[in-house]
Parts: structure tokens; C-alpha cells; sequence
């Protein structure tokens, strides 16, 4: 097996942290001039891509630098209670045993993963954390993880919960695992064809095996 550079996203895809983002924002809502998200509206919102969510909130697209700042403060505070997805400290193991880097390229703070993995002993794992304030802005990050790491797009791999995540990694020429325990669903995850669409974090090794 070729070793890889596994690059992860954070919130959804590592730490559990879907419901209380979702809180964070309703509570922002009036604050940011957005509609609040009911229970049902949520399981509406799972089969959105990202810029269909975007839309449907009626948020200014201005004023999302700044909503990304205040939601990353909020978490802050609620680091200390977040847990790993269940099976992914596991994954996460096993994957660097075998040899392979791992890193971490995120819309949260880089100091709120590095409290969460210093937290849930997962911070020997990575080589790298990068950190984006834009919602559509990974593809300019993983382009400079890249370019900095000396890294060749076939030895990369992206896996993550959202159909922004599939649509950066494309742009980056990179194959992308798309895992369903997040927050987008497994349909509308499908329809942007990943490279590959898991359900477990252990699911992982193998697919990585065989990439």
C-alpha cells in the first residue's frame, strides 16, 4: 500500500459538533438578519448543498466572514464538551499506524481543534492544521497545502461531511471521501459523485487501501 496525506475536515467529519452548530446559528439568527432553522427544517436543509443552504437562509453573503467569526467564538466556550464521532479515534489510528499523514483543514478556529484533540488525545495524530475564514474557500487552502507540503494532488485524499468539501477537492484535482454521519445526507452527498461515499469510520481503512 502507497502511504497518503489524509486530509480531514473538522466539524461533522471528526468532532461531533453538528448540533450544537446549528444552535449557535439559530441563536445568531436575528443578530445576522437569517431565518432560525426548525427540527423539521434541518432535515430539509441535510439535502441542500452548501449554496442552496446559503440561499434559503437569506443571509448576506457579506456577512458571512463574520458570522464564521462569531459561531468559532461561541464554540470556544463548548470545546471542552464535544466528543469524537464514534469510530473515528479508532480510524484515526490505525490510518497513521499504517504510515500515512494526516492533516486538517477546517472553517473552525485552529485553536479550538487544537483544544478538542489535546482533549481527546488525538493530537499526536496530525502533521497539520489549516485554517479558512471563507465558506467556498478550501480549494484555495488545499491548493496551499499543496504547494507548502510539496505535495502531489495523487497523493492526497479529502474527506469530509459536506458538499462544499466534495466541491473544493474536485477543484483541487483531489479524490475525496464524502462520509455520511455528518451534516449533509447521503443523497445529496451522492449526487455531487464523490470519489467514494462511506457510512462508518472504519470504512475508511479500507478505502484507503485500495486508493
Amino acid at each position: 500500500m502507497t502511504q497518503k496525506v489524509i486530509i480531514f475536515d473538522f466539524d461533522g467529519t471528526i468532532a461531533d459538533t453538528v448540533d450544537a452548530l446549528v444552535s449557535i446559528a439559530n441563536r445568531l439568527a436575528l443578530e445576522f438578519g437569517y431565518i432560525q432553522i426548525t427540527p423539521e427544517e434541518l432535515a430539509l436543509l441535510r439535502n441542500f448543498t452548501s449554496r442552496e443552504i446559503i440561499k434559503y437562509s437569506g443571509i448576506s453573503v457579506f456577512k458571512i466572514p463574520f458570522l464564521v467569526k462569531k459561531v468559532k467564538s461561541e464554540l470556544k466556550n463548548k470545546i471542552h464538551e464535544f466528543k469524537p464521532i464514534p469510530g473515528i479515534k479508532e480510524a484515526l489510528i490505525e490510518l497513521k499506524n499504517d504510515g500515512n499523514t494526516l492533516g486538517i483543514i477546517t472553517s473552525n478556529s485552529k485553536d479550538n481543534v487544537r483544544d478538542f484533540l489535546q482533549i481527546n488525545d488525538l493530537d499526536t495524530l496530525f502533521e497539520f492544521i489549516y485554517s479558512g475564514i471563507t465558506i467556498f474557500g478550501k480549494t484555495t487552502i488545499i491548493n496551499n497545502v499543496l504547494r507548502q507540503k510539496q505535495l502531489k494532488p495523487q497523493e492526497v485524499i479529502y474527506v469530509g461531511d459536506e458538499t462544499r468539501d466534495i466541491e473544493a477537492s474536485k477543484k483541487a484535482n483531489i479524490k475525496v471521501i464524502a462520509v455520511t454521519w455528518g451534516f449533509n445526507s447521503q443523497e445529496v452527498l451522492s449526487k455531487q459523485n464523490p470519489n467514494f461515499l462511506i457510512h462508518q469510520p472504519s470504512q475508511l481503512l479500507e478505502v484507503i487501501k485500495n486508493c
